[in-house]
């Protein structure tokens, strides 16, 4: 199998180089015209080739341009429009930082005032706590019986101490 394939290939190969060189004469014998007025022409088509590129290049180059000069006003305005809306924003945001910083000025003082005004509340009820517990001590007096279990005595004193108390409210 290995020799068929390549019988294949030296076929192929030969076939080609004998092709060629069947054109290349054929080409040459059959030429209408020599080398120099060939190579002209030649020349010729590839200058009229470039020509035509370039000029394909300016008209769309010029199109391009065109289009963007149409669309330019577009885009600007738009533009213009944007600007506009992000001004506006920034305004805002300033209107809203400053009713923001307002507000939080106005709730800090109120929560200030709240406090000095239960710190004021807790101040009295402490002196009229230290008041009651003066007027309670002036009041009371302690009878030692010797008869009478201490726990006894001592229950008569807080019952006295609370009546005291009571009268000072």
């Amino acid at each position: 199998m290995i020799n068929i394939f390549k019988k294949n290939i030296v076929g192929i190969a030969i076939g080609t180089l004998a092709g060629a060189a069947v054109g290349v004469v054929t080409g040459i014998l059959m030429a209408p015209r020599s080398g120099a007025e060939s190579r002209a022409m030649a020349a010729d088509a590839m200058n009229d080739a470039w020509d035509s590129a370039v000029d394909t290049y300016e008209r769309g180059a010029g199109a391009v341009s065109e289009k963007i000069g149409s669309v330019r006003p577009s885009v600007d305005a738009t533009t213009d429009d944007l600007r506009a809306k992000v001004d506006l924003a920034r305004e805002r945001m300033d209107q809203l930082r400053e009713s923001l910083s307002d507000a939080v000025a106005t709730t800090s003082a109120q929560v200030s005032d709240a406090v000095t005004a239960v710190a004021d509340k807790v101040a009295g009820a402490e002196e009229a706590v230290a008041e009651a517990t003066e007027t309670e001590a002036e009041g009371v007096q302690v009878e030692i019986v010797e008869d009478e279990p201490a726990e006894e005595v001592a229950e008569e004193a807080a019952e006295t101490v609370e009546a005291v108390s009571e009268d000072a409210e």
